[in-house]
Parts: C-alpha cells; sequence; structure tokens
C-alpha cells in the first residue's frame, strides 16, 4: 500500500522493480521530492499523481522495460480502484503481457482491456450523488438544492455532521456500513459531508472539504472518523502534530468509530475483553493522541462473504451522540441543560462531594459564575461554597446514607420501568424496584438540587459498601435500581445537553461490560445513553481517566493537582539534622566528634532510619573505634536520607478550577522543573549550571551523595537552596499584589 514504502520496494513486474524507491537516484524519488516541495503532498499522495502521470508517459518510451513499468502502474491503478470492472481488466492485462500460453496469442481482446475507472484522489462522496464533488459548495448546492428536498430534511434547522471515510470501500462498493450511517443521521434530520483520501492522511481533505473556499468556519458541527484510523497516517506511520493542529483550527467533536476487524461480531459479542487489543492499539489508542473520543463500533465484516455490514443499534447509537455534541455548537446556552454529578472519594468510603485533590464544591461555585457570565441559566447563584454546600447536601459532613440530603426527583416505579429498557436485567441481582438504595421504600430518589438550567446531582454508591471490587470483577454484577433511576432522569426527565462529572472518580465508568469496545449491553453504555459526558479529571491519574474515556465516552478535562511544598523536618528528624550540623563543625575534634556521631546513630534508629539506611552501625558500635572517614561516611549516609525526606514534595490544600495557585505555592513545583535538564530544546537544568560554576559535573556530585559522601551530600544540599533561591527572585519579580502571577518579568 502507498503508505509502506518498505512494502511497496517489494514489487516487481518483468524487469521492472521497486526496489529503489526512496533512493537518491530512482525516478519515483525524484518525482515525490518535487511534489512535496510544490504542494506539501505526502509520500502516499505523491504516489497516487505518479500512478496518474507515468502511464501517459511510458507508452510513447520503447522497450522493455518501459511496457513493464506502464504494466505495474497500470495494474496499481486497477488495483487502488478496485471495483469488479478494474479488477477485471486488471486480470486480463496481466495475462495478455506475462502469462505464458495467453501472451501474444491474442486471447485476450485489447478492447476488453478498458482504462482504469477512477474517482478523484480525494473528493466528497454520497451515494445519492451523481459524481464525486471536489468542492464543498458545489457539493452543498446540490445537497440543499436537490437531496434535501427528497430527503425532507430542513436545510435552515439541520445540523450538518461530517464523516471521514476509506476510499477503499468506496471504490469496491464495500460501502453498506457507511451507507447505514449516512441514512441513519439524515433519517434524523441531518446534513452530511462525507470525506475521503486516496491515501491515509484524511488531514487535507479535512481542510480542504470542511469548509467554504475563503472561510476559517466550518460547515460541520460534530465529525466521526468512521475508518477508525489515526487522522494521519493511519497504522503504518502517524504525525499526530499535525492532525492535532488540523483538529485544533477545525474545532468540532470528534468521534472516532472503530469496524471490528480481528473478530467476528460472535466473538466480539462473547468476548469480556470486547475489542481485540491489537485494534485497541491501533485504532482506539492512536486516535485518542491526535483528540479523539468515542470509540464506539459500528460495524464489521460478514462471516461467509467478508464484506462490511452495520451493528443497526451501534449505527443509531454513534449518530444520535454526534448529534447531541453537535448540539451543544448550536443551541443558545441559555437553553443548554448541564447535569453536574458529584461524587463520595474514595468510593464508598468519603464524604458526600469531594474528589482527588479537588476542592469540589468550591470548583462548582467558580463554573457556575463562569456560566452565568456566558450566558447559561444558573438562576440564583449562592453567595458562598458553604452556601451551596448546604443546598445540596444540607450537611457538609453528609455520607450518601445521610437522611439530609436534598431530594430533587422522586420517581415513580412505574416512571422508571417505562423509562429504563434494562431494568429488568438488574433484578437478578437486586430484586424488584424500588429496592433498598436510593429509596424510601415507594419511590426511587434523586439527590441534588437544580440552580436554572444546571442540575447539581449526586451519584449513587457502587451498591457493595464492604466490597466494590465485586462490582468490578463480578460477571453476573450490576448497577442497582438507583443507580440506574439517576441517570435515567438526567436523560429522559431533566433533559440533560450534557453531563459534567465533576473530580477523580466516580463509579459510572467501572460498572460491568468490556474493557474497551461496549456493546448495547455494557453497563457503561446503557446508563450513560446519548449524553455527551464531560469528566473533570485529575491530570495525575491518565490510566483511569483512559477507563473514563473508554468505557463511559467521556471527553475528560484535565485538572491540576494542588502545588507542592517540601516536606521539610520536624521533631526527630530535625533534632537529628542539627547534630549533623553540629558534627561538620567538629568532625575533626577526637573527643567531641565521636560522641556526637554516637548521638546520630542513636536518634537515627529512633526514627526508623535504620530500616532505609544499609550498613547504620548499631547502638552498641562506639564511634570511638572509626576512623574519620568511616564517621564521615556514617554521617553523610545520614545527611543524604534527611536532605531526601525534607525535599519530598506533599501536595498543599486542595485546587479550585479556574483558580491558580499563588506564587508562593508554586515554588516548590517550580523548583523541580527547573531542576530538570532538557537536552532537546538545549537547557541545562539549574542545578548543572551552579555546579559548573563553581568547577563541578553535577553528575558526579549526585553519584558521591548517593554514596554518601559527606563533602558532596553538604554541596549537594547547597545548590540545591542556590536553585530554590533563584526560583524564588523569579517568582518575587513576577508577582502582583494579590500573589499570583499575571506575567513573567525578567528581573535581571
Amino acid at each position: 500500500f502507498p503508505s509502506m514504502p518498505e512494502v511497496m520496494r517489494l514489487n516487481k513486474v518483468g524487469s521492472f522493480t521497486m526496489a529503489n524507491l526512496g533512493q537518491s537516484k530512482s525516478i519515483v524519488a525524484d518525482f515525490m521530492k518535487s511534489k512535496k516541495k510544490q504542494d506539501g503532498s505526502s509520500f502516499e499522495e505523491g504516489m497516487l499523481k505518479l500512478l496518474r502521470t507515468l502511464p501517459k508517459v511510458l507508452k510513447y518510451l520503447p522497450g522493455d522495460k518501459a511496457k513493464d513499468a506502464k504494466s505495474f502502474m497500470m495494474s496499481f491503478q486497477y488495483w487502488l480502484g478496485g471495483s469488479p470492472e478494474n479488477l477485471e481488466s486488471f486480470i486480463l492485462n496481466l495475462a495478455d503481457n506475462y502469462v505464458t500460453g495467453i501472451e501474444g496469442t491474442g486471447a485476450v481482446d485489447e478492447q476488453d482491456i478498458a482504462e482504469p475507472i477512477l474517482l478523484p484522489d480525494k473528493g466528497i462522496w454520497h451515494p445519492l450523488a451523481p459524481r464525486v464533488f471536489e468542492d464543498v459548495s458545489e457539493y452543498m448546492d446540490w445537497y440543499n438544492g436537490e437531496h434535501a428536498v427528497n430527503a425532507g430534511i430542513d436545510v435552515a434547522t439541520a445540523p450538518t455532521v461530517g464523516l471521514v471515510l476509506q476510499k477503499s470501500h468506496i471504490n469496491t462498493k464495500d460501502e453498506t456500513h457507511y451507507v447505514s450511517m449516512i441514512a441513519e443521521l439524515e433519517a434524523r434530520g441531518a446534513r452530511v459531508i462525507c470525506i475521503y483520501s486516496g491515501g491515509l492522511d484524511f488531514s487535507g481533505p479535512v481542510q480542504e472539504f470542511f469548509y467554504r473556499k475563503g472561510s476559517t468556519e466550518a460547515e460541520v458541527d460534530s465529525v466521526i472518523n468512521l475508518t477508525g484510523f489515526a487522522l494521519v497516517g493511519g497504522p503504518a506511520s502517524q504525525d499526530h502534530d499535525k492532525a492535532v493542529s488540523v483538529l485544533s483550527d477545525l474545532n468540532r467533536p470528534y468521534l472516532c468509530a472503530v469496524p471490528l476487524v480481528f473478530q467476528s461480531f460472535e466473538e466480539w459479542q462473547r468476548s469480556e475483553l470486547g475489542l481485540h487489543p491489537i485494534q485497541v492499539a491501533l485504532q482506539v489508542s492512536l486516535p485518542e493522541i491526535d483528540g479523539a473520543i468515542e470509540p464506539i463500533i459500528y460495524g464489521g465484516r460478514e462471516g461467509s462473504t467478508g464484506r462490511s455490514v452495520p451493528l443497526p443499534d451501534r449505527i443509531s447509537m454513534l449518530a444520535e451522540r454526534s448529534l447531541k455534541w453537535g448540539n451543544l455548537r448550536r443551541k443558545p446556552n441559555a437553553e443548554k441543560k448541564l447535569a453536574v454529578t458529584v461524587f463520595s472519594f474514595p468510593p464508598d468510603k468519603g464524604n458526600v462531594g469531594t474528589a482527588a485533590y479537588l476542592d469540589v464544591f468550591g470548583s462548582i461555585r467558580a463554573v457556575l459564575v463562569q456560566l452565568d457570565q456566558q450566558g447559561y441559566n444558573v438562576g440564583e447563584i449562592p453567595e458562598s461554597t458553604e452556601a451551596l454546600v448546604d443546598m445540596v447536601l444540607n450537611d457538609k459532613e453528609a455520607r450518601f446514607d445521610s437522611p439530609t440530603l436534598n431530594v430533587a426527583y422522586r420517581m415513580s416505579v412505574e416512571e422508571y420501568e417505562r423509562l429504563t429498557p434494562y431494568h429488568k436485567d438488574l433484578e437478578e441481582n437486586w430484586g424488584p424496584a424500588p429496592g433498598h438504595l436510593n429509596s424510601d421504600g415507594q419511590d426511587l430518589l434523586v439527590f441534588g438540587a437544580t440552580f436554572g438550567n444546571v442540575f447539581i446531582g449526586v451519584q449513587p454508591t457502587f451498591g457493595y459498601e464492604g466490597d466494590p471490587m465485586r462490582l468490578l470483577f463480578s460477571k453476573s454484577a450490576s448497577p442497582h435500581h438507583g443507580f440506574a433511576a439517576y441517570y435515567t432522569y438526567l436523560q429522559e426527565i431533566f433533559g440533560a445537553d450534557a453531563v459534567l462529572h465533576f473530580g477523580t472518580h466516580g463509579s459510572l465508568e467501572f460498572m460491568p461490560g468490556k474493557q474497551v469496545g461496549m456493546s448495547g449491553a455494557c453497563y457503561p453504555d446503557r446508563l450513560i445513553g446519548n449524553t455527551p459526558n464531560l469528566y473533570y479529571y485529575a491530570a495525575n491519574n491518565p490510566s483511569e481517566a483512559t477507563i473514563a474515556k473508554r468505557r463511559s465516552y467521556s471527553a475528560t478535562i484535565s485538572y491540576l493537582t494542588p502545588p507542592a511544598e517540601n516536606a521539610g523536618l520536624y521533631k526527630g528528624l530535625k533534632e537529628l539534622n542539627e547534630l549533623v550540623s553540629s558534627y561538620k563543625g567538629l568532625r575533626e575534634n577526637e573527643a567531641r566528634g565521636p560522641s556526637i556521631v554516637n548521638s546520630i546513630i542513636s536518634t537515627a534508629r529512633q526514627c526508623n532510619l535504620d530500616k532505609d539506611i544499609e550498613d547504620l552501625p548499631s547502638d552498641d558500635a562506639d564511634a570511638k573505634e572509626f576512623d574519620l572517614d568511616t564517621r564521615d561516611q556514617v554521617v553523610g549516609n545520614v545527611y543524604r536520607r534527611l536532605m531526601e525526606i525534607e525535599s519530598r514534595l506533599l501536595p498543599c490544600g486542595l485546587h479550585t478550577v479556574g483558580v491558580p495557585p499563588t506564587a508562593e505555592e508554586a515554588i516548590a513545583t517550580l523548583v523541580n522543573i527547573a531542576e530538570l535538564d532538557r537536552p532537546e530544546d538545549g537547557f541545562k537544568g539549574l542545578p548543572r549550571l551552579v555546579a559548573e560554576s563553581v568547577g563541578r559535573n553535577i553528575d558526579e556530585i549526585y553519584r558521591n551523595n548517593n554514596d554518601g559522601v559527606l563533602d558532596d551530600v553538604e554541596l549537594n544540599q547547597r545548590i540545591v537552596q542556590a536553585t530554590r533561591a533563584a526560583v524564588r527572585a523569579s517568582v518575587e519579580a513576577s508577582t502582583n499584589s494579590e500573589g499570583r502571577i499575571d506575567e513573567v518579568n525578567d528581573f535581571f
């Protein structure tokens, strides 16, 4: 395939070979370089242009080599064309030129060898369009003027979804899964713009066909990549920086749906893992680096024929979710409904409305203020965080079973069963509704409070308070009726346009189901339904954030962990540090030096440092029997460990969304950043610069420090102090009256 030069070099027809592809004296390489210089063409784009150009030239050249080159290029065009007509001409052409017994006998009528029937290298395709369009304005004229009228689509109000397709499926008419997706979207009143590329770089078609000429505003409201590949390069060679740049400019929700490749439908349905691990790597992980969300499986291969077929329920799910995402851009802010969901953290152990490293209600109030400024209907914002807590929980120390939680909605069993189609599946574990969780014995209770068009709700517990892991690993487990009722309320009754899960972390993404590639029977898929899911997740926990992205279809937004500060020393450790300082001045005093070392050994053991320091002498040892070097080694080892403890970073308080740390709070974190060497950018860390200023190599100092060499342990500590002083001076030069940094000032 053109995206893999190594494979292309293996091609050979007669005396013509592609073995020299890409080498300096190769005609092909020269052509590729010229096209890249002219218009920035990628390898595969240049290859496709070469295929169109060379046969027209080669037919005028004499000799077998030119004939073989032309045969190869023509064969490649037939193959890429992919249609039955192209493949027939492909076989006839090779037979007429190379098959013994047929070659030169006239057995093949040259009139039967048609010219390759090729689609443009890139374009806009629609199954009902009269042709492939290469201009978005021409396509929209046809779509709005003819097709939309016949399909009953109101172009004045219709959202527009961009679809990214593989040309090979269009060429070979193996496009049933594409047609099904298009039909589903149009049946819901949406317009579609379906683009493809001849290679595996879809960035060019995105830039060319999702915008009208001269416009910087995209025509589409959301985008679904139906290839399952990264936007640039497919599975072979990606350019994520280019993809991120193109998608950032596009600024639309970007969903990358996945067709099954390595499994049949039956194998996928039976699998507890879900999607095959190789496909997860190629078609989930790589698109995620581009910024893709929602790896929903929508089609696969039919077992007996190998043709692509859609999964109807997944097609419906994908269409509905893409339209809900697109609707967030089109709907006026004042009309949007947002459901903010808070948790108990750690699960089933903490108080309600807590999350890792996050001031949850302080952050929610800050978000409400921002939403109000952007025109959202947030009602009357409580004057303080405490007032907000009181309105939602009535008790800032409330646990989930607290009777003080505010009841926002009482859902009758009849309403719950009517709106929750999978409720029967929960009865095996929990009996009939309403059950005893989130229930008053008669109705199911939804806890929270409403502020205008914003609902702040409390996610129900796992249900297995004593053993939450049981829910994650049990094949037969399920959420309880109260948990299902909460998400039914958000979607069907409150009518949320989006849900914002607030903080790390809840339990939706850990509900039973496949690991990746959810089916309609997986509980995260059932619970979130068609509601766009935004998730504030701590920046230091990407592994579980990835679970949330893949299993609950969340678009994660990272929040900072609190600024760190140095742990410092206290009690016995502080006393031990003072003893070390005393030893430095009296180390050669044969009367006082050994006595101080004995005290250091005793105090170090009282502080349990003997568990960290190998060969720390016992309490029975007498330092008078040690020579000076041995005493220095003992003290150096203790001092090194003290400095490690003192320099440890501990979180300072909780982070509030939208509120940066003060300059003072950020110093310890900035010191750690300033200590790093960045050779790729040509930067040396501050410790290296300070060490060089005194004629030393920081790597040698670090080695000696680790070995407990007292002089270098002390020098390393002085370098650390100098680094902190330099960072503090820089910060103080840039700090405003509120103790925060507006801009960095040059203090030199």
